[in-house]
């Protein structure tokens, strides 16, 4: 990779989490968040996606990059958002066997947020045969496995060979891929990797599948417009363990950039007319802030190893900046 295309992709995470900035307030938790018929895709579900991706670039940034001190900022205000921890101890007692809560909160503590009271409930909750049997996809089931691992909590027995079971696992005939098989490889992949923190989680089967087809898969992705999924394979791309510039087309973050209106949001799917968030900020959030969030973390991902080495070559730091 050219040192201006690095600056390039720096620029598309800078944006990014400049925009979060300035919404942050729209990561807000409402009185929804602990309704029992709340839309907790509306209300953890944003949070908790904020928190991962920070926990992320904190790990991959050094402590003087002002990225780290973004993101930082950004992950306090999402744990304040939870009462810091306590909102999860309500969420156990009003929905005791929901997988959710734990989900979300693996994400604050694979960062140093903790709430022991928080993780002895759940730990009572998921050593219970009905949390084991609730009926889940293996890609979802994998990564609430991987919560729990992050949480300390150890089911009895041997834990479920899940991995098989997903697309990705099965090593599906390329031509197979579509939309959800996307989504699932992607998430796959994030369980496995704990997010882009861990540097070899993924099988060598699995890496090798994935550089011959990940290529064609995003340049797919892209002629569509799709931002979002693209920017999660872009991730995909540089936690494999072979060159940056083998995996990723060479015009990829070109496109992507591209896609980027004035205030450095992504939106999901196709082209913005730009007066969208005057006309409904609500509705723009929502179409925009997953697909901006996933940008800079495939950014960060990507501008912390060098394009010609495989991952793990890059920057890694822990909460406070020492090695993790």
């Amino acid at each position: 990779m050219t040192a201006p295309g690095a600056r390039d992709i720096r620029r598309i995470a800078e944006d990014a989490l400049t925009w979060m900035t300035a919404h942050r307030a729209r990561f807000a938790l409402s009185e929804d968040a602990l309704a029992v018929d709340g839309r907790v895709d509306g209300t953890w579900k944003p949070l908790g996606e904020l928190a991962r991706v920070c926990a992320t670039v904190i790990h991959r940034t050094a402590p003087a990059d002002p990225l780290h001190a973004r993101a930082g900022a950004l992950l306090e205000f999402a744990w304040q958002q939870t009462r810091e921890g306590e909102m999860f101890s309500l969420l156990q007692r009003l929905e005791p066997f929901a997988t959710y809560p734990l989900e979300v909160y693996a994400a604050f503590a694979s960062a140093g947020f903790r709430h022991p009271a928080y993780e002895e409930a759940a730990a009572v909750a998921a050593r219970t045969r009905g949390w084991r049997l609730t009926e889940q996809d293996p890609t979802r089931r994998l990564g609430v496995l991987k919560a729990e691992e992050r949480c300390g909590i150890h089911r009895p027995g041997q834990a479920p060979a899940l991995l098989p079971h997903t697309w990705l696992g099965g090593l599906p005939e390329p031509w197979t891929f579509e939309r959800a098989a996307g989504y699932a490889l992607t998430h796959v992949v994030f369980h496995l990797t704990d997010w882009g923190r861990a540097d070899d989680g993924l099988p060598p089967d699995l890496a090798g599948y994935l550089a011959d087809w990940l290529p064609s898969w995003l340049d797919t992705c892209l002629d569509a417009g799709m931002w979002d999924l693209s920017s999660e394979l872009l991730a995909v791309a540089a936690t494999l363990p072979h060159p940056l510039d083998d995996v990723v087309p060479p015009d990829a973050w070109q496109r992507l950039g591209a896609a980027r209106d004035p205030s450095g949001a992504i939106r999901e799917e196709g082209r913005d007319t730009g007066d969208g968030e005057t006309r409904d900020p609500g509705r723009y959030f929502a179409t925009h802030y997953h697909s901006t969030l996933l940008a800079a973390f495939a950014a960060v991902l990507t501008t912390a190893r060098p394009a010609g080495a495989p991952s793990g070559t890059g920057t890694r730091r822990g909460r406070q900046g020492a090695p993790a």
